[in-house]
């Protein structure tokens, strides 16, 4: 599962870019993938959507969230912690 979120993070994230897949790596940021705020929202949604969790409304201002968006990576593990907590 976990190899899973991962590569369905970067799947989702690399469609947002209109990437291949294997131009997306863990240590891009959204800027460095071309993706802005609009891209960022459809992300977060396909996120939502693609693992049935909610990811917090304040996501877009990292020291108010812990679903922190600065770089792919973090996105991953972000969205497994969601995925954890649902879990239990």
């Amino acid at each position: 599962m976990v190899i899973d979120i991962q590569n369905k993070v970067l799947e989702i994230i690399a469609e947002q870019a209109v990437l291949d897949l294997s131009d997306v790596s863990m240590d891009q940021t959204l800027e460095d993938l071309g993706i802005d705020s609009l891209g960022l929202v459809e992300s977060i949604f396909a996120i939502e959507e693609a693992f049935d969790v909610d990811v917090p409304f304040n996501a877009n201002l990292p020291s108010n969230s812990d679903f922190d968006i600065s770089s792919v990576a973090s996105i991953v593990a972000a969205v497994r912690n969601l995925v954890s907590e649902k879990a239990t």
